[in-house]
């Protein structure tokens, strides 16, 4: 995403949106555009390179294409596709749409750019291996940048409507790129993509009723942000581990409602937080967190009320899902705590959604989600059999 021909790509679907996609000029670029495209048009698409391709894929695509911003706009999101070696089943191959984990929100954290520094590369190349696995498992796997990643505009974390969006509209582009996907397909996340999952799960179905959303998988998937402002304004040592997702809650809260401005909660002493996540992705926003002094981090006089208000509103827990979901969590994960996962499906259950919990002991964050992969297939393979979903709520 970095080369001279996608930034040309870009350029014309920006265009494209703000002209209202006429497709006029973008015939070298992208596909011509009808005068009132839908989302997930397809609007670019280039050979995928770097970290971001899997081994086992037959065709790997770096592709961009028309979604929406929390406010309702238009706009361009980038993301990838690969494709199973083989022919395709009767009906196309069925589809894992896959929701990454928190990078940042800057573009320089886009995961199909193939080249993210530093952990968060790491950390991508790591999910990628399971990823590969879906591939080998006769899954087509799309996985979007989400809103502001590697495209015009700030990332708007953990807005649900706007990670869900994007989840669904990537597989509408896909099958747009080659049609030899299928309609039927699934959500799977990890992390702040397990928050997408989830949300997927409620509105996908809905979004997008031409296609067959079947069911959901959510790894250790975030919740409870709404208690961040009032969780650092106490500040202390054990803030510290979780200081670096500050910034990019906070940044997320403005990109989705610019009267939420960043500077307007952090004590001078953690602006350098704000800063360094403009540009930069977790591993650097980590290494500044560790300077900043635990307990000059909110500013004390700061009105957080609507941003607490706006934040609430992106809770999975008010949701309603509308297929049938796994959430998987390991024990011994210390990004997010399992005591949290299990009440949050306590009270999806009571909200009438279909939920099952599995946990793994011991188990962190990350290695988790190797660890899921034979229950997250299992899942999706039974109900892609028309099986029914046991020991859900």
């Amino acid at each position: 995403m970095k080369t001279t021909k996608m930034s040309a790509v870009l350029a014309v679907a920006a265009a494209l949106v703000v002209a209202g996609c006429s497709g006029q000029g973008a015939a070298e670029e992208a596909p011509a555009a009808p005068a009132a495209p839908g989302y997930g048009q397809l609007l670019s698409s280039q050979p995928l390179s770097g970290n971001a391709v899997l081994p086992s894929a037959a065709r790997s695509e770096l592709i961009t294409y028309l979604s929406q911003d929390p406010r309702g706009n238009s706009t361009v999101v980038s993301g990838s596709v690969s494709m199973p070696p083989g022919p395709a089943p009767e009906g196309g191959w069925p589809v894992i749409s896959w929701a990454h984990g928190t990078t940042g929100v800057a573009d320089a954290c886009a995961p199909s750019s193939g080249t993210v520094d530093g952990p968060d590369g790491e950390y991508l190349v790591y999910i990628s291996q399971t990823l590969d696995r879906f591939v080998q498992a006769g899954y087509v796997v799309v996985q979007t940048d989400y809103v502001g990643l590697g495209t015009p505009g700030l990332h708007p974390y953990v807005n649900g409507d706007s990670e869900a969006d994007a989840v669904v509209d990537i597989v509408r582009a896909g099958r747009s790129l080659d049609p030899a996907i299928g309609k039927t397909w699934y959500v799977a996340g990890h992390s702040q993509g397990g928050h997408a999952a989830l949300f997927t799960a409620a509105r996908g179905a809905e979004r997008a009723p031409e296609l067959d959303l079947r069911g959901a998988v959510a790894i250790a998937p975030g919740n409870n942000t709404s208690q961040t402002p009032q969780y650092f304004a106490v500040g202390g040592p054990d803030v510290r581990l979780a200081l670096g997702y500050l910034p990019l809650i906070l940044l997320g809260a403005q990109a989705a409602d610019p009267d939420l401005r960043a500077e307007d909660y952090v004590a001078d002493s953690a602006k350098p937080l704000v800063d360094t996540a403009y540009t930069s992705c977790t591993g650097s926003i980590d290494a500044v967190a560790a300077t900043v002094p635990v307990d000059r981090i909110m500013k004390p006089d700061a009105d957080v009320d609507a941003l607490v208000a706006y934040l609430e509103t992106q809770e999975p827990a008010q949701l309603k899902l509308a297929v049938p979901t796994l959430v998987l969590q390991g024990t011994g994960d210390t990004a997010v705590a399992e005591p949290g996962s299990r009440a949050l499906v306590e009270t999806l259950c009571a909200n009438g959604s279909s939920v099952g919990y599995r946990t793994y002991e011991g188990l962190e964050h990350t290695p988790t989600v190797p660890a899921a992969y034979d229950d997250t297939v299992g899942f999706f393979d039974r109900l892609g059999a028309g099986e029914g979903a046991s020991g859900l709520c």
